[in-house]
């Protein structure tokens, strides 16, 4: 970079660097991180061939290093033992990931929340997108979309230098794909088959990936060619619940609605009339005005979740090296992805407002939970979504770099964008009223019935006797679309235009989001000699991105006798005869069916649920107000510069500088611009809210060599973390039956945070050591969800109603901090272990939790290597972690184990067979409510899920 260099645009600085890649040469310049054996950062390096070589190089290498850097490789291609690279890593200290789906998708360092943490494709951003509807685009990239095959190296940066990008607070994962050049033949073939079957669905799937790599003889110019194809059928099998109800709920109402304690209902069967009394009586009442403060579930739900997974990747790197001085890179990379998915859930609605708060008949209350309820006529729902979602990635991206004996330089642009989100929803509601109870004495919530309404929901009085006994979750003809009911008061008259209030019986929806940045970074590096500072850094970078989404869609607004089907209609069928094995006494919650999705999907987009005088409606932004306050867009632009100093002495050696970073944003959304409820189509208008600020981010990493076996190091470093993008826009989600919902806040300022880091390393015995790491993150502007009262447009209602919004806000001072611990060592034999533990203690102003910080991490990986075989377990523990408020709680996932075991064996120089196990414990993922002040409120279930077992089996072929 030279001084008088202007910074443009960033289209034009990449079609000036394609220009500088044909002609200019001497424009080019190294990338940032030295690549001297003196001056590169790798550590703790678990490399797939050779175990025991893999982790000698790592204490080789750990010595000469300038900064904390975790590392993980695969020297053999496409040998990365996961199937992301997310679960690849998860061996590395301080590294945990989280697994909602029954796969890695997100990544926690040292204990803070995926979102602090920052991605990059060889030293770039990547843009990535979600696939799940209730998912806001933000900060984290999806692991799942990343083949291992393309992967080469895997850093993990816990301590930052001045050169690298800013972002993270927890530390920055950079991926490094294969190099041409590098390849140690002219010509490289390699190839694997894989199958992967999971024990839960009792079937698999295969993969199939295929890399060819050349270059010339002369070792100046080469092209490397990767694919891969993969597929996944994923099932995950659950108890859920969606929020909790207070015993004030069920003595007074919410929002207006009827109560156990006071509400009588009317039978209209007698002559005259009977007044019939409350639901709760006697020492049910007693019981309840007793304990009005009690918590219990809203729901229980018997959830089955389908997935169809589907995975091509396509990558294409170019080097050209015309001078010895000169490289010249070019890195292409598609992902498509797609994520189809099906969700049943069918439950016990007994938190509903209106149509089971004013049901309770018996209760029982232990350590302030309501741990056994029961129902009179009380609401069951069975919800099926059918959602299409394909996620796609495109990255592309230019470098040139020169290094002669005295300084360096290099120029690098390109760009990434990815879509994801729901291509389209199609949500379907069946109702049903029934008689039942729960008990949540046990290890898992029990749900029983003891009798249920075959009559359409809207027909059947609170005081009525059940038409049929038994549980409705195997009687497909007692659940329908809600028909609504009648307008302007009651009557028996048949529905017309006038006379009639249609139900709501699902909807039709859209939800896509899109990501994308573009950028320009120049670098320039002077070498010194017979110095302390051996090298000099400075450079400027440029980052254009945009991200956001939009939502539109249309409701089936179902009319009785028209639109109002049962769930024999759509081809019901039991589910599997293992659903909820493993999962203990559920009572009636295993014994269930489902229905064709599909077949319900085409139902609703016909239009055959119309009535004559209804038309079907357009898929529109402005339908709705959620589906208005779900369409934003953000962008931002960030303006970097960066000087650093690298020295070395006799014993003392590291790296210091400062980075300085000026970020503008602006958060774009829509509101009603009338004072009318609801808010017309033609009465929203854009909302601009713009941000500025800037950053200066000192650093310094310092390496003492004790003794030739002990090494000391220590970092200093001022960081930034910037929100993530949902949460700095103002979407909103209500559920209008809860009273419920959780939005984005516009206003919120980036994370600040002081890092400070002290380690000590033992080389105790060859191939062996003993390592310690002291971390402490202090950070201002921590970012917590909080729920607050709002009032908002109810569709049921069709009034103003008050809920229950949860929304991020700046909630002042948190730490982070704790201990790390890495032991190694082999026993002779081809006997080895490897094991690490992490403490992170975490704490936030006010007692405010920090998401995904887990206190304790635990690995255990001893492993077994010959000429011919290999082997491998590694056990995994993270204790339980928070990780967001929602509807009015403090979301706990709960501690988490889990086993996995490969085995290699070695045919030939060119083919090897490897299976690889995974979750072999079919380890439970549990989350619960934490509602401070209930001692026993791990027993406020929010989800149970399993999702297999999964077994591998590889055959590998290189030349």
């Amino acid at each position: 970079m030279r001084d008088k260099k202007v910074m443009t645009p960033v289209r034009s600085a990449i079609a000036a660097a394609a220009l500088l890649a044909l002609g200019l040469p001497t424009q080019a310049q190294q990338a940032p991180a030295p690549k001297d054996s003196k001056e590169t950062a790798k550590l703790d390096s678990v490399v797939v061939k050779g175990i025991r070589a893999s982790l000698q190089k790592a204490l080789d290498t750990k010595r000469d290093a300038n900064s904390i850097v975790d590392a993980i490789t695969a020297e053999d291609i496409g040998k990365l033992p996961a199937t992301n690279v997310a679960e690849a890593i998860n061996t590395i200290p301080g590294v945990t990931i989280d697994k909602a789906f029954g796969q890695g998708e997100r990544v926690s360092i040292l204990g803070t929340d995926p979102a602090l943490n920052r991605t990059l494709l060889n030293g770039q951003a990547i843009a990535s997108a979600d696939w799940f509807i209730a998912d806001q685009p933000g900060r984290t990239f999806n692991y799942s979309l990343l083949a291992p095959q393309l992967v080469n190296k895997v850093e993990v940066y816990k301590s930052p230098e001045a050169w690298l990008d800013e972002g993270s607070i927890g530390g920055t994962v950079n991926i490094s794909t294969r190099k041409p050049l590098d390849l140690s033949k002219s010509l490289t073939l390699a190839g694997s088959v894989s199958y992967l079957h999971n024990d839960r669905i009792g079937s698999g799937k295969p993969t199939l990936s295929g890399l060819v790599g050349w270059k010339n003889q002369s070792n100046t110019f080469g092209l490397l060619l990767s694919a891969q194809r993969s597929e996944e059928h994923i099932r995950r099998d659950g108890i859920e619940s969606y929020g909790t109800v207070r015993g004030a709920d069920y003595a007074n109402g919410r929002g207006g609605s009827p109560n156990s304690l006071t509400s009588t209902s009317t039978d209209w069967s007698k002559n005259p009339p009977m007044e019939m009394p409350p639901s709760c009586v006697g020492s049910c009442a007693t019981t309840l005005r007793a304990n009005l403060n009690a918590v219990g579930p809203n729901s229980i739900s018997a959830h089955f979740f389908e997935q169809q997974r589907e995975r091509d990747t396509l990558s294409l790197s170019a080097q050209f090296k015309p001078l010895k001085q000169m490289d010249v890179e070019f890195n292409a990379l598609k992902v498509k992805a797609g994520f189809d998915n099906i969700s049943h859930s069918m439950f016990a609605f007994n938190g509903n407002a209106w149509n089971a708060l004013g049901h309770l008949t018996g209760l029982s209350v232990n350590e302030g939970v309501i741990e056994k309820a029961s129902f009179r006529n009380a609401l069951t729902v069975y919800d099926l979504i059918n959602r299409q979602a394909t996620v796609e990635t495109d990255s592309a991206d230019l470098k040139l770099s020169w290094k002669d004996t005295n300084w360096f330089a290099s120029a690098h642009a390109g760009s990434s964008k990815a879509s994801g989100g729901t291509g389209r929803q199609v949500f379907g509601e069946f109702l049903n009223k029934a008689n039942y109870s729960y008990d949540l004495s046990g290890s898992v919530p029990k749900l029983s019935f003891s009798g249920f309404q075959s009559a359409p929901f809207g027909d059947v009085p609170r005081h009525a006797t059940p038409s049929d006994q038994g549980s409705p979750f195997s009687a497909p003809g007692a659940f329908r679309i809600d028909g609504g009911g009648p307008a302007g008061g009651w009557h028996t008259n048949p529905p017309n235009a006038t006379n009639w209030g249609p139900g709501w019986g699902g909807n039709i929806v859209t939800k896509p989001t899109t990501d994308k940045e573009e950028y320009f970074q120049a670098d320039f590096g002077l070498k010194f000699s017979d110095s302390p500072i051996y090298q000099a850094r400075f450079g400027l970078k440029r980052r254009e991105h945009s991200t956001g989404q939009s939502m539109a869609g249309v409701s089936l607004a179902a009319v009785k006798g028209y639109g109002d089907l049962s769930a024999t209609q759509f081809s019901p069928t039991s589910l599997p005869s293992n659903y909820l094995a493993g999962f203990g006494d559920v009572g009636d919650l295993s014994k269930r069916f489902k229905v064709d999705g599909w077949a319900l999907a085409d139902y609703i987009n016909s239009g055959k649920w119309l009535a004559p005088w209804q038309k079907m409606p357009e898929p529109n932004t402005f339908a709705d107000p959620s589906f208005a306050a779900n369409t934003w867009n953000i962008t931002e632009n960030i303006n970097a510069g960066y000087a650093q100093a690298d020295f070395n002495t006799d014993r003392l050696r590291g790296n210091f500088g400062v980075r300085v970073v000026e970020t503008s944003s602006n958060s774009m959304s829509y509101a009603c611009k009338v004072n009318v409820a609801p808010c017309p189509v033609t009465g929203y208008g854009a909302v601009n809210v713009q941000k500025k600020y800037r950053d200066v981010l000192p650093s310094l990493n310092v390496i003492y060599d004790l003794s030739d076996d002990l090494v000391l190091r220590g970092a200093a470093a001022k960081v930034m973390a910037r929100p993530n993008y949902g949460d700095m826009s103002s979407y909103l989600w209500i559920g209008d039956q809860t009273l419920s919902g959780g939005g984005g806040n516009p206003n919120l300022n980036p994370y600040e945070s002081t890092n400070l880091d002290v380690s000590a390393e033992w080389y105790f015995a060859k191939n062996s050591i003993l390592a310690g790491t002291l971390f402490h993150k202090a950070i201002d502007n921590y970012i917590l969800v909080t729920t607050g009262k709002e009032t908002h447009f109810n569709q049921n209602l069709q009034r103003m109603a008050e809920y229950d919004i949860a929304r991020p806000n700046n909630a002042g001072k948190a730490t982070v901090q704790g201990f790390a611990l890495a032991f190694q060592t082999h026993f002779g034999h081809g006997l080895g272990l490897l094991t690490n533990y992490t403490n992170a203690n975490a704490k936030a102003q006010a007692g405010g939790r920090l998401p995904f910080n887990s206190r304790h991490q635990l690995t255990v990986s001893p492993f077994f290597e010959n000429d011919r075989w290999s082997a491998r377990a590694t056990y995994s523990f993270r204790s339980k972690y928070y990780t967001q408020a929602d509807r009015g709680n403090f979301l706990v996932t709960d501690g988490h184990k889990s086993l996995d075991a490969s085995l290699g064996f070695k045919i030939n120089d060119q083919l090897s067979l490897g299976l690889d196990a995974m979750n072999l414990t079919d380890s439970e993922y549990r989350s619960y409510a934490e509602v401070p002040g209930v001692a026993a409120t791990q027993k406020l279930t929010r989800g149970i899920y399993k999702t297999g077992r999964r077994y591998m089996a590889t055959l590998r072929f290189t030349y």
